[in-house]
């Protein structure tokens, strides 16, 4: 099943408002922008995963929460999220 745009954010907002410990409406959408990223894993690969080396295009979101803006990035097939905490998550 294809993730849209509007879907991913979606589940990044639920994903930070969960990591963060607080309520879905208290996550602010900042920016939603097409992109390219350089690899399958969106350029956000975790510490145990290969990616295939080919362009890819999605859509860099960023959120606010906490006082601080995360970034997600997503594409037709996945949402991750970029440098948490030093870490990059698959949702």
């Amino acid at each position: 099943m294809a993730v849209t745009k509007d879907d991913a954010v979606e589940k990044a907002r639920k994903d930070l408002a969960q990591r963060l410990k607080l309520n879905e409406n208290e996550i602010k959408e900042k920016s939603v922008e097409n992109a390219e990223f350089p690899d399958t894993a969106l350029g956000a690969g975790t510490d145990d995963e290969m990616s295939g080396q080919m362009l890819t295009s999605g859509w860099r979101i960023r959120l606010e929460g906490g006082g601080q803006t995360f970034e997600y990035r997503a594409d037709k097939n996945q949402v991750r999220l970029f440098g948490f905490r030093g870490k990059n998550y698959k949702l």
